[in-house]
């Protein structure tokens, strides 16, 4: 089964995905520009990368979890299968994504080191993905997360 690939196009990242994660995701590629890209990391458990509540998408568990999914931070587009590493692009908060999580078909590693290479002005200072801010939870937090997040 064919899985998503991250290119560089010009100066913009892209996360191409296969026919089935399109039909999954119901979207095309994602776009954003390589100045938004803050920083990339690789994420061995591919399950560490999922944050949030899905929004949007495929999500069967130990299968596939293709989509959008949000949280108190901002949305997550997400292209992870299990058993394999993922590789995570940090966004900064321009972007409309705040983290692109993909399980790729390439080496993670080698992936993440030619990224890192071609994105001006990364955040080298720690190999690690930064934690989200955590709000305030309340009994219904969950339910006006995911209504703020669908506007």
């Amino acid at each position: 089964m064919d899985v998503a690939r991250i290119l560089v196009k010009g100066d913009h990242l892209v996360v191409r995905l296969s026919w089935w994660e399109k039909a999954a995701a119901h979207r095309g590629s994602v776009r954003v520009p390589l100045a938004a890209v803050r920083r990339v990391t690789v994420e061995p458990d591919w399950w560490r990368a999922l944050r949030g509540v899905a929004l949007h998408g495929v999500w069967i568990p130990g299968v596939l979890c293709v989509g959008i999914r949000g949280h108190s931070g901002g949305q997550d587009f997400v292209a992870v299968r299990p058993g394999r590493r993922v590789v995570c692009v940090e966004l900064r908060p321009t972007a409309a994504f705040g983290l692109l999580a993909v399980s790729v078909r390439d080496e993670v590693e080698a992936m993440a080191q030619r990224l890192r290479r071609v994105v001006p002005d990364i955040d080298a200072s720690t190999p690690w993905r930064q934690p989200l801010p955590v709000a305030e939870e309340t009994e219904t937090s969950w339910k006006e997360l995911s209504v703020k997040t669908l506007r």
